[in-house]
């Protein structure tokens, strides 16, 4: 079998798995920040958190056993995308990440969610699928995203390098600016990270004392800790090898994980390039594995339903939202599980901004919707900002219009 077949069959079986938990167990990052801001429960930020820091030390673990080379995620050449690497481009992280939380909740979930829903039968989210793609094919195969956003932020980023910091993973950076040994302080920031993170997510029974939440946290860590030894391990090493020596090199290859705003441009990518088997991405096959994992549980369980969109708004607010997160979720180099998983599971810094970016323009969004709806007859959009921005204490209570709710 080649490197290249056993490397995506590995994809697909994975993200089989996924698609059948996460539909299983309702598992979504939306739904984890409209259970905190809404109903002020925190089981699905937990397991959300949980699976941030189990995956901080299951890469920890895996590179102490020498399973993963994680060196790897820190150049271009070899990465995609490149969490580690020396450059912190935090405008991007920030604003990308901000838009994509708007535009999940906006579009009813983030990238994964939409294919759990596309494999359940929502037809909504295939359409929230082609925008996303759209808009990410922009950013991604065109100029669009250096023209509109690169081109002045890139002034802002901060090179590491330049301060003697190999990269921009949490130990680096302390080691690096403290100078202390490399080794061992990666070893102890990623162990003070990873179990503070989940001592926080087990300290309560919202968490610990629902079955669908512990099953999914958990199986996300598995899944996350495997992709990446598939990538990074003996297997991916291989494969960026003999890359090397192909005639042409398959697109996207080298270290990577779950990430599912990257799919959707690939799949228009694939169709445009006549199903050309060079666009077969890790990406790609894993959006095409959860998916298909959602409609195997959808169907045997019998809750495979089709659905469209209510009226014209509810279209109108989809189709945004999908645009937003193709934007955002390239800008920000990740979603929910890209960066706020995949890419924390790295300590790389730029992952945090944007799992913190994400939640922010998720909450205010939801905020904002809240007033509207309280308040539909004497409230605006500037109105509700404002109210939402003071209850998160960003703006004085003072300039408020509308009463607290």
């Amino acid at each position: 079998m080649e490197i290249t077949t056993h490397v995506l069959l590995w994809a697909f079986g994975l993200a089989v798995i996924l698609g059948i938990v996460a539909t299983k167990t309702s598992f979504c990052t939306m739904g984890a920040v409209s259970d905190w801001v809404n109903i002020g429960t925190t089981g699905r930020m937990r397991a959300w958190v949980f699976a941030i820091g189990a995956s901080i030390l299951g890469v920890l673990i895996a590179e102490q056993l020498g399973l993963v080379d994680m060196s790897l995620t820190a150049n271009n050449d070899t990465a995609n995308p490149p969490y580690r690497t020396a450059v912190f481009a935090w405008p991007r992280n920030v604003l990308g990440g901000v838009l994509f939380g708007i535009g999940m909740t906006l579009g009813s979930g983030c990238g994964n969610k939409t294919l759990v829903r596309i494999g359940s039968g929502n037809l909504k989210s295939v359409v929230v699928f082609l925008v996303m793609g759209a808009a990410a094919y922009l950013m991604i195969f065109t100029n669009f995203s250096y023209d509109f956003f690169l081109s002045w932020m890139e002034p802002a980023f901060i090179n590491l390098a330049d301060h003697g910091v190999g990269d921009q993973s949490v130990g680096a950076i302390i080691s690096g600016f403290g100078g202390f040994d490399a080794e061992i302080t990666g070893i102890v920031v990623a162990a003070m990270i990873g179990g503070a993170l989940v001592f926080w997510s087990l300290s309560s029974k919202e968490f610990t004392g629902s079955f669908d939440n512990v099953l999914s946290a958990v199986t996300l860590v598995i899944l996350v800790v495997a992709a990446w030894w598939v990538t990074t391990g003996e297997l991916g090493v291989s494969l960026l090898d003999e890359a090397e020596m192909m005639d042409e090199r398959p697109y996207g290859i080298g270290a990577q994980g779950f990430t599912f705003v990257q799919p959707s441009a690939h799949f228009l990518r694939w169709i445009e390039t006549g199903f050309s088997s060079q666009m077969l991405t890790f990406a790609l096959i894993a959006a095409f594995g959860v998916s298909s994992g959602s409609l195997i549980y959808s169907v045997f369980t019998k809750k495979f339903k089709v659905e469209w969109f209510a009226n014209g708004k509810d279209f109108v607010r989809h189709v945004i939202g999908g645009l937003l997160m193709g934007i955002g979720g390239v800008l920000a180099m990740g979603c929910t599980i890209g960066q706020a998983v995949t890419g924390a599971s790295t300590l790389a810094l730029g992952s945090f901004v944007t799992f913190f970016a994400i939640i922010f323009g998720s909450a205010l969004t939801m905020k904002i919707q809240y007033y509207g709806m309280v308040y539909e007859e004497e409230s605006n959009f500037f109105k509700a900002l404002v109210a939402s921005l003071a209850d998160m204490h960003l703006l004085p209570a003072s300039w408020r219009q509308l009463e607290k709710v």
